[in-house]
């Protein structure tokens, strides 16, 4: 079993602008290529970004399937056009590590966030999401109390 190096960070609300989809897990790299194209357009043609690497966020619907946000931090607030929305990162306490490596391979990645926090005696209060760093490198981040 692999091992995570976890963090705590207090983090302040991020303005996004981000596209909103139910998406089989199978679509997801399609999805992800897409939307990020669409968002870093909008916000490049408002002159409100992107102010930060791509993200995404989950929530999960069922066995294969979730809810996702994806898009780019904004320099300041979005009204949103098209399928591009305006959104934002919650403030407060998460649990953050670090995946490195294919991203296919980052599932136990939050077994280990989800464990930690429960091993703290803390409990999750919000979906998690992941900050795409770097070819290979992906933050991920659960809220949490």
């Amino acid at each position: 079993m692999l091992t995570y190096e976890i963090e705590t960070r207090t983090v302040d609300a991020v303005q996004t602008a981000a596209i909103f989809d139910t998406v089989a897990v199978a679509d997801m790299p399609a999805f992800f290529g897409a939307a990020f194209g669409e968002v870093a357009a909008y916000l490049t043609k408002w002159g409100a970004g992107p102010a930060g690497p791509p993200y995404a966020r989950y929530h999960m619907l069922r066995e294969g399937w979730f809810e996702v946000e994806a898009g780019f931090p904004a320099i300041t607030p979005v009204a949103g056009e098209g399928r591009v929305e305006p959104s934002q990162l919650p403030a407060g306490t998460v649990a953050v590590t670090t995946h490195v490596g294919p991203y296919d391979a980052v599932g136990p990645v939050y077994e280990a966030l989800f464990a930690w926090i429960a091993e703290h005696g803390g409990r999750s209060t919000g979906d998690p999401w992941e900050v795409y760093v770097a070819e290979n490198r992906t933050e991920v981040c659960a809220p949490y109390r």
